[in-house]
């Protein structure tokens, strides 16, 4: 009994301690996560979540170890105690931060690699009101992208759908700089890297239709990138044409003490950090005494930024302890400012940023890598970091290794073709066989296309092996196999337009492709052809200016020319003749006014720019063939309803139809350039309308009785047609433009085009055109300038005699009227003379009498005898009243 008591008395005694215990614990944690030793020490408690089973990890661990035992060695009144936890998945990362938040009580949550776990822990850290700060890195867009138009993005399957927002980012920052996403491999998780599962992995990497192969490989697992890159070398995946880009995190797990042979040429993306602090070099002497599992035990930047990440904790906890702010107050008060090892770090929308400079690293050997160029993402690529950056600027990473040890240029990042494999390329049959035919023995090709093919593929500094396919549908039916990748390129006659251009890709035009109009044709008419050099309003003009020529020489010459003598009608006859004889350079009168030689002088030059100018345009008229074209217009085809040929497969029936309003039944589709011959023969078409290439095969090869109109309607052109951001097409293309630069192409031009050069060119847009006003508007305003000075200088001169003769007169004739006046200085000018009678006054039909007498009957007296009268006054009798 007495054993029975004693022995209860101990199980209640030892469950009355074990009760207390749970006591002190509950009031321990039950104040936020602070508790205070026995020696007035205030104790924090802070949950770190990551992956320490990767080298980023172990690295983190260590910084933030060193962190908090710097602040609890210099701090007085606070300390701090880390509770690390593995943090495998997103799961098990939620899982530890319930874990901590209701068994440690931790005040902060830090850690957290990836941003699935951020948001899963962030979710849990916000219904326990526990600050949580993650180490997930916003995406940034690889450098050298911009180079390639397609990538293809690869990342580890978490199982918990991470990755879609990890895609979006990446997908937004390729669109920024023109690159897209072409295809994305979710790859596996691997536990190990000796138990993996390759042949999963090589029938992912099969990639059966798509071309691109320049990888981007996103957050992933180390065993799983090393089987990546073992699978991928053994399929041919890590060669001369791809390129390998590896993020941060994922290339810091890579360059591991392990050697890894397979990814030899990748380029990786390190974060920068200068290492020239002092407070640096403390911190890496007791880092490498804490973390050496690794010969390269120099922290890295994850290292570096958990450690501030840690000091800016710590800060805050000081800071809180002496004012009533909580602790996520005073993390965003330290961040506002704070520069530690990492560099400046600040808040931004919730998220812990930073502005850091990159370098590019090269994997030439195992585990080895070079430093490349520096790069800064709102700058671009930098050999330097000196004062000068801008100075030292540079258009590429640095001389990089490339997969399979290219070094002189770029990958193509393009499944290129190989002799195992060889380029796929299709040739439509063509309506016209000058631009592409099958040979008589099925297997040859020759024409303006193939021959271009060939041209562009012996100036490629890369070999291209292809193999040629005959095609005999439409050519949107082509275009198509193009687009869903039966086929690798079509080289043929191949129009660019809008809805193609979207679904493939063009090279330059080698040709343009405006519509043309041909016609049957008439040849002109020739009755009236010799007026057909000048237009109708031109001769006006040029007779014109004759008649105004014609009076000016007559009013000069009459006064002095002995040859202007005689009654009017002589007068005006001779001045007539001797102007139209000066119209063949054929005159022989004497000029004796000086103004007169001005005027004949200028009338010369006007005559012979004219005569040479109707001379050379008769001429064409006369040497070029003509023809009429029976229409010359889209709108009258529609009005008449006429027939139109179409070449069979060309866009051109449908657009006749969509754009232009032409009824289907007034479109006959033609198979090939003798039937439409054919058809005009048998007048099953009225006119036909095709681009520009084939109208100019037409009329090279029936020329005869056909004419040709080019319309406004202008196309894209001819080119030739590959898989869409392939960079071939881009080699094609700057090899056109140097071959149309050269002028190579228009001798292939004339060589296939237009053979037959007895033809000529019957294009009504081509002939000569008759000549306009325009065309001498400013001749004729020289002349017409020069003959009016003269007038006036003439008429001057006249009229100042006349005043002479009427001061000699002032005395008798003061009272003479206006109308007296007038005509007497009117006879003055036409005759010379002043001997006007004043002994009756002058009428208007006594002025007609004179005038009539003068042009009926010759004047007995000579020019000179005028001139003496005019200059004589005082001879002349004294009017009567």
């Amino acid at each position: 009994m007495a054993f029975h008591c004693t022995n209860t008395f101990n199980k209640v005694e030892r469950l009355w301690h074990l009760l207390l215990l749970l006591i002190i614990i509950i009031i321990i944690f039950s104040d936020g996560a602070e508790i205070v030793d026995e020696n007035n020490i205030t104790v924090t408690n802070v949950g770190v979540i990551v992956n320490m089973n990767t080298r980023i990890g172990k690295e983190q661990e260590t910084a933030m170890d060193v962190a908090a035992e710097n602040f609890n060695n210099n701090s007085k009144n606070h300390s701090i105690v880390l509770h690390f936890r593995h943090s495998g998945d997103p799961l098990t990362a939620a899982s530890a931060a319930q874990e901590l938040i209701k068994e440690r009580k931790v005040k902060l949550l830090i850690g957290l690699e990836t941003w699935i776990e951020a948001a899963l822990v962030a979710d849990v850290g916000n219904q326990a009101q526990v600050p949580v700060i993650s180490f997930a890195s916003p995406a940034i867009t690889p450098p050298l992208v911009e180079r390639w138009k397609r990538v293809i993005a690869i990342y580890e399957d978490d199982g918990y759908g991470g990755d879609a927002g990890m895609l979006t980012l990446l997908s937004e920052a390729l669109q920024d700089v023109g690159s897209k996403i072409e295809h994305h491999l979710a790859l596996p998780r691997v536990s190990s890297v000796s138990n993996p599962n390759l042949g999963e992995l090589e029938e992912m990497l099969k990639l059966p239709s798509f071309q691109s192969r320049v990888f981007i490989v996103l957050q992933s697992s180390l065993p799983t990138v090393t089987n990546l890159f073992r699978v991928a070398k053994k399929m041919g995946l890590v060669g001369r044409d791809s390129a390998w880009i590896i993020i941060e995190s994922t290339i810091t797990g890579l360059l591991d003490a392990q050697v890894n042979h397979d990814m030899e040429g990748a380029l990786g993306i390190k974060t920068y950090n200068a290492n020239n602090k002092s407070s640096y070099a403390n911190f890496n002497k007791v880092f490498q005494a804490k973390y050496s599992e690794v010969d390269n035990s120099e922290p890295g930047i994850y290292a570096l930024r958990a450690y501030d990440m840690m000091s800016i904790v710590t800060e805050a906890i000081e800071m809180t302890s002496s004012s009533t702010a909580n602790l996520q107050v005073g993390l965003s008060t330290v961040l506002s400012n704070y520069i530690g090892l990492s560099g400046k770090m600040f808040i931004e929308g919730g998220e812990v940023l930073s502005s850091p400079i990159f370098r590019i690293i090269n994997v030439v050997e195992g585990n080895s890598y070079k430093e490349l160029n520096f790069w800064i993402p709102e700058f671009g690529f930098t050999e330097s970091l000196s004062e000068e950056t801008s100075k030292n600027r540079s258009d590429g990473v640095g001389a990089v290794v490339w997969p399979g040890n290219l070094r002189q240029k770029d990958p193509e990042g393009w499944a290129m073709p190989t002799a195992d494999k060889p380029m796929r390329i299709g040739v439509p049959k063509a309506s016209f066989t000058a631009f592409a035919n099958l040979g008589l023995d099925g297997k040859s090709y020759q024409g303006f296309c193939i021959e271009i093919f060939q041209m562009v593929r012996i100036r490629l500094n890369y070999p291209l092996p292809y193999e040629f396919q005959y095609l005999e549908g439409s050519y949107d039916e082509d275009v198509e196999l193009v687009h869903n990748k039966t086929l690798d390129a079509v080289i043929g006659d191949i129009t660019i337009t809008a809805d193609r251009f979207s679904v493939v890709e063009y090279t330059q035009p080698y040709i343009e492709s405006p519509l043309v109009l041909i016609v049957p044709g008439k040849a002109e008419d020739l009755e009236w052809m010799l007026v057909k050099p000048f237009s109708g309003k031109m001769w006006t003009a040029s007779g014109g200016i004759l008649a105004y020529t014609i009076f000016i020489i007559w009013f000069l010459e009459r006064s002095v020319n002995p040859k202007f003598s005689g009654p009017l009608k002589n007068q005006i006859g001779r001045a007539i003749w001797f102007t139209f004889t000066s119209l063949f350079f054929s005159h022989r009168e004497r000029l004796y006014n000086k103004l007169t030689k001005v005027v004949v002088l200028v009338w010369l030059f006007v005559v012979l720019i004219l005569v040479t100018s109707y001379t050379a345009n008769l001429s064409s008229i006369l040497t070029i063939q003509r023809l009429k074209p029976n229409v010359s217009d889209i709108e009258t085809l529609k009005r008449t309803n006429s027939k139109v040929g179409l070449n069979t497969h060309s866009f051109v029936v449908k657009y006749l139809e969509n754009e232009l309003g032409f009824k289907p039944e007034n479109l006959i589709k033609i198979a090939g350039e003798s039937d439409y011959i054919e058809a005009f023969e048998n007048r099953s078409i009225s006119a036909a309308l095709l681009e520009f290439p084939y109208a100019k095969v037409f009329m090279n090869l029936y020329c005869k009785g056909y004419t040709e109109t080019t319309l406004s309607y202008r196309f894209g052109g001819l080119g030739f047609i590959f898989q869409k951001d392939s960079p071939i097409a881009r080699d094609f293309t700057k090899v056109i433009l140097e071959l149309l630069e050269e002028g190579k192409m228009m001798s292939l031009e004339n060589a296939w085009l237009t053979p037959n050069r007895g033809c000529p060119n019957n294009s009504t847009s081509d002939g000569p055109e008759s000549l306009k006003v325009k065309n001498f508007i400013g001749l004729y305003v020289i002349s017409v300038a020069t003959s009016t000075i003269c007038f006036l200088l003439s008429l001057t001169i006249l009229l100042k005699q006349f005043q002479q003769h009427q001061d000699a007169y002032q005395g008798n004739a003061s009272d003479e009227s206006v109308w007296k006046r007038t005509l007497r200085m009117a006879r003055f000018v036409y005759n010379r003379e002043f001997n006007v009678p004043s002994s009756r006054a002058a009428s208007f039909v006594g002025v007609l009498e004179m005038t009539s007498s003068q042009w009926e009957h010759a004047t007995t007296s000579t020019p000179q005898e005028h001139l003496l009268q005019a200059s004589t006054p005082a001879q002349t009798s004294p009017p009567h009243e």
